[in-house]
């Protein structure tokens, strides 16, 4: 198609655009994409048939980030909020049916047989593209959902607890990994903070397997709890992790370890200044 010809098409598709808005925008609002009968409807119509119009202009049709595309974001974001005109249980709005009506409305015009045949790709290309936009809010959406219940996950997997007063104990379970890590040091330094505590115990009891990584995670954390003027005790070191760590030479250096969680919380009460005595007749 020559230059001559792709002016000619685009401004004969701008002038049908223009010309038929009013029975585009009827046709549009009367499908599932706007079943909500939304008092914006008509609005929501007009600002996608502006885009449209604007991307042909541009001659961007196959580009869902181009100009005209974008500036509908905000449509598309509400049409998929109010979940109107998905297909198959989907809930995103399905603009495909958009096709449809407009070139329907197209071969209805009295144009040459080239303008009609590479207009009708035009507008076809254009609103196969809208749906690709669409697609890129749904997929940003997923993935912004998908990061909050990372980092939801990660702080419920990281709790700090109170045992005594200035005694705190984080009990790690399954895997760690870099944000879990992170998590557990920024969750227990602001409770020793908070506390004002002077032990604080990591549990690895539930910890499925240390390597150097794991061994380095702990160490920064005990490091970074004794900054802040509390002693840290990692407990739960079961044999075989105690041969692995041995096997991979990984050294605590002067980090106090125990084997359970109760012989770290005596020796934390004996640390802070506490004695713990039975009472009464333990028979």
């Amino acid at each position: 198609m020559t230059d001559s010809t792709t002016h000619l098409v685009r401004n004969r598709v701008i002038e049908f655009l223009r010309d038929n808005e009013e029975r585009i925008r009827g046709e549009w609002v009367a499908t599932p994409v706007f079943a909500s009968r939304s008092a914006d409807a008509a609005e929501e119509a007009d600002a996608l048939l502006g885009g449209v119009r604007q991307v042909i202009q541009a001659g961007a049709e196959e580009d869902p980030s181009a100009d005209g595309f974008a500036m509908v974001r905000t449509v598309l974001n509400s049409l998929a909020a109010r979940s109107a005109g998905g297909t198959s249980g989907s809930k995103r709005p399905d603009v495909t049916l958009l096709k449809d009506p407009v070139l329907r409305l197209w071969e209805e015009q009295d144009v040459a047989g080239d303008v009609s045949y590479y207009g009708a790709i035009a507008l076809s290309t254009a609103l196969n593209t809208l749906r690709l936009a669409v697609l890129e809010i749904e997929l940003s959406a997923g993935a912004d959902t998908i990061l909050a219940q990372q980092e939801q996950l990660a702080e419920l997997s990281t709790p700090v607890i109170k045992l005594w007063d200035g005694i705190l104990a984080i009990p790690l379970i399954g895997t760690l990994d870099s944000m879990r890590s992170q998590a557990a040091t920024e969750s227990l330094l602001a409770e020793i903070v908070s506390q004002q505590a002077r032990v604080a115990i990591l549990d690895i009891t539930g910890v499925t397997a240390v390597d150097t990584l794991v061994a380095q995670h702990l160490l920064k954390t005990a490091m970074a709890a004794r900054l802040m003027g509390a002693e840290c005790i990692i407990s739960g070191i079961r044999p075989q992790i105690a041969q692995t760590m041995v096997q991979l030479g990984i050294d605590l250096g002067e980090v106090a370890t125990r084997a359970t969680l109760a012989d770290a919380f005596a020796y934390a009460l004996r640390s802070a200044g506490f004695s713990v005595t039975r009472t009464g007749d333990a028979g």
